[in-house]
């Protein structure tokens, strides 16, 4: 696992600056949860801003929780810059299946702009990868098959890697797939853990191979998440609880504790 916890440690000594264009209901949690995880967060969407913002940005995450229209242009002019750049970029195609406007717009910006991870739920996966999928709001409601095989499927044809957040978190290039089995059911009962998720995975991939940098990632949430559960009552009590495990956990501990296992 050291290979795992090293990537924490880069991104710490790093602390690699993540542009996010997120959706307001978690704006706070992932800029806080960024800082918690070693990087630093920038939060903005104005299309006269981000061009700005992406040419000293070391990653892009894209987040379509609350879309409207201005968003959506900023969306694409960061990631025009960022794809220009070559910079990490991070899409997470939030309740793609829930409506046809977040379908299209999940879809718009894997064609046009050079994403490097798609990270959802495995609803949300299904959907983007045309296998049959539910999405009920953001949440997902199942997928028909092998999850495993959905995201293989995505990665392959899109040319990404994909997350695919669950019980046991999937990520697959197409070719490497990792299975993640850190967490609790607590950290579902709190809005919010996918898109700090999101950051933690943008700031690892800007020190990492890509495939690596995502399991780790989602390893130091499951973990903290883990401990955070022992040390509260419940969702009131949990989510700071979360962010001081992030904040504290350390390589030996990483390495004790993760569950990473590659198939």
């Amino acid at each position: 696992m050291k290979k795992y916890s090293q990537i924490l440690e880069l991104v710490r000594d790093a602390n690699p600056l993540v542009h996010q264009i997120t959706n307001y209901v978690t704006v706070n949690d992932c800029a806080n949860m960024t800082i918690c995880f070693g990087a630093a967060p920038v939060m903005s969407h104005a299309p006269q801003d981000v061009i700005d913002l992406d040419t000293a940005a070391s990653a892009l995450v894209l987040n379509i929780g609350t879309l409207d229209e201005n968003q959506i242009e900023g969306m694409l002019a960061a990631g025009e810059t960022a794809s220009k750049r070559g910079i990490p970029i991070v899409l997470d195609p939030v309740g793609a299946g829930a409506t046809p406007y977040r379908t299209q717009t999940a879809e718009r910006f894997i064609d046009e702009l050079s994403v490097t991870v798609v990270k959802g739920n495995a609803g949300e996966i299904g959907v983007l990868a045309g296998v049959s999928a539910e999405v009920r709001g953001v949440d997902s409601a199942g997928i028909s098959g092998d999850a495993k095989e959905a995201a293989q499927r995505l990665a392959r044809e899109c040319g990404v890697t994909v997350v695919m957040s669950g019980a046991e978190d999937i990520i697959t290039d197409g070719v490497r797939t990792l299975g993640v089995r850190n967490g609790v059911p607590l950290m579902g009962s709190i809005s919010g853990t996918g898109c700090m998720a999101n950051a933690c995975v943008a700031a690892a991939c800007c020190v990492a191979e890509t495939v690596d940098a995502c399991a780790s990632a989602m390893a130091v949430l499951g973990i903290a998440g883990e401990k955070a559960a022992c040390a509260s009552s419940g969702p009131g009590t949990f989510k700071p609880a979360f962010f001081d495990a992030v904040y504290a956990l350390t390589a030996e501990q990483f390495e004790a504790e993760a569950k990473i296992i590659e198939y």
